[in-house]
């Protein structure tokens, strides 16, 4: 699998391999003698917003379908299935996550053979045609299933994102807009959020629970009908060696006076060097566990909490409903409140975007671990001191804000940084592994430790956790990337490209 991968990787290491001289130059529109404007240093037009906007989809489409997984568990408790079990509850929480893990590698040597505009246009049918069928049947063993095949378009979609976002923004912007793209996850959490709350506000009852997977049908089919007008990654064309293909894709995106300049790559040549799994991880353990293991604290907060944020506020007392209200009217309530606690999350990812390029980025992961575990404690101390309730809110939303300005932002970023060119691929990609299994292990068993030990047991848990990602970053962090290697307006991975 890494070894896959290497090939998407190393073409688009670019991204990652931004100069601090670049950095700091002033924005400037360099032409040839014929008018023609350098695509790597060009100001922002419009086409590059459309591209942003459409590759980010993905992204959006993500968060909302995880959001939309933690509303639908307890309707379908309530409803279908009331003898659903809390390892029931955590398959059908997980199992989005599942297949987006395989359909990350899965989509990703579909795009080194049939490029990066097949896999946009089929992930978003393959998403409308699970999510349908999830309306038509629904026992649980099936919609598993369709939450696995949704979840397998949702991978497809992050292994192509970046790519089309890298390729065409200059280069000074490159980073700074694929960390936008990563953001529009926490929109889409809010968007689906409320469009489960307009749906089930003015229901009678929770049975017509299968009418909300028409959400993610429409925002599928929306994301197609955008793509039928898009064309080839220029990356992907031209590392087939389609350069005349790849300039009129550059052309077509950012307009007719724009050029792609060539570039040597003899990097690819470095690949025979590279070592086996086994040296790699003798060699890099210190690497590897800075990078992995904070990747995989920060998926159960992301994933094991934000998945079951309905649920956690139910149980947590945090909805306003009287005790006699219907099952259906606390969680119509618990959805309002994911609703702000999910524009949070979008607050948290802008404060980030704000710090990254200035701050040094293992700091900004352990504080925002430390704040994460500060937030989850005053919603602890405010549940077991029966506190007025938006005090256990304000600690919710504490979480929310630093979990995604910190460790969801940043352990995207660190690998690139910590490995050099010729190691990226294995070391991004075991990183990466790591961090999915601590996601989906958290959807998995938050609904369990909810049943064995109550709320109060899952927020104790995650604190742990915080605290636990915290410590690693700080103690390893400084010895792998030094702050000196990160200075201000130096952006990812310039030092070691």
């Amino acid at each position: 699998m890494l070894r896959e991968n290497y090939y998407c990787v190393m073409k688009y290491r670019y991204t990652f391999s931004i100069m601090n001289d670049s950095a700091k130059k002033p924005q400037t529109t360099p032409q040839t003698p014929s008018g023609e404007v350098d695509m790597n240093t060009m100001p922002l037009r419009g086409g590059h917003f459309w591209v942003l906007i459409v590759a980010s989809l993905g992204q959006f489409i993500g968060q909302g379908l995880s959001t939309l997984v933690g509303v639908i568990i307890p309707m379908i408790e309530i409803m279908a299935h009331p003898e659903l079990s809390a390892s029931a509850q955590g398959i059908l929480g997980c199992s989005a996550l599942c297949g987006r893990t395989l359909g990350t590698v899965l989509f990703g040597k579909i795009v080194t053979r049939c490029g990066d505009l097949f896999v946009a246009r089929i992930c978003p049918l393959l998403m409308v045609a699970a999510s349908i069928l999830a309306y038509l049947y629904h026992p649980v063993w099936l919609l598993c299933i369709c939450l696995f095949i949704m979840g397998l378009s949702v991978g497809g979609e992050y292994s192509i994102d970046s790519d089309y976002i890298s390729e065409i923004m200059p280069r000074r912007w490159k980073f700074f807009m694929v960390g936008v793209a990563k953001s529009t996850a926490a929109l889409g959490s809010v968007v689906v959020a409320a469009l489960c709350y307009w749906m089930i506000h003015g229901w009678s009852d929770a049975s017509r629970w299968p009418e909300l997977f028409f959400i993610l049908t429409a925002i599928a089919g929306v994301i197609w009908l955008m793509r039928l007008h898009f064309t080839e990654a220029p990356g992907w064309l031209m590392a087939r060696g389609h350069k005349a293909e790849a300039e009129a894709a550059v052309k077509y995106f950012l307009g007719k006076d724009v050029f792609m300049p060539s570039t040597d790559d003899n990097t690819l040549q470095q690949s025979s060097g590279r070592l086996s799994m086994w040296q790699f991880v003798k060699n890099n353990a210190r690497k590897l566990v800075f990078t992995s293991m904070p990747w995989a604290c920060e998926g159960l907060g992301v994933y094991g909490i934000g998945i079951f944020i309905p649920i956690l506020i139910m149980s947590l007392g945090l909805d306003s409903v009287a005790v006699t209200a219907t099952p259906l009217a606390r969680i119509i309530n618990s959805v309002e409140l994911t609703i702000l606690i999910s524009v949070f999350m979008a607050v948290g990812f802008v404060l980030g975007l704000l710090l990254v390029r200035s701050r040094y980025h293992v700091s900004m992961q352990s504080r925002g671990f430390i704040g994460s575990a500060i937030g989850l404690s005053v919603l602890l101390v405010a549940t077991l001191l029966k506190m007025p309730t938006w005090i256990a809110i304000v600690g919710f939303v504490l979480f929310e804000v630093f979990l995604n300005a910190g460790p969801h932002l940043i352990t995207f970023i660190l690998p690139s940084q910590v490995y050099p060119v010729i190691d990226r691929p294995m070391g991004v990609g075991i990183s990466a592994a790591v961090g999915k299994f601590g996601a989906v292990a958290g959807a998995f068993l938050v609904p369990v430790i909810l049943k064995w030990w109550g709320s109060i047991g899952v927020v104790t848990i995650t604190i742990v956790v915080m605290i636990i990602g915290a410590i690693i970053t700080a103690k390893i962090g400084p010895t792998v990337l030094p702050k000196s290697e990160t200075e201000p307006d130096v952006t990812l991975g310039s030092k070691h490209a």
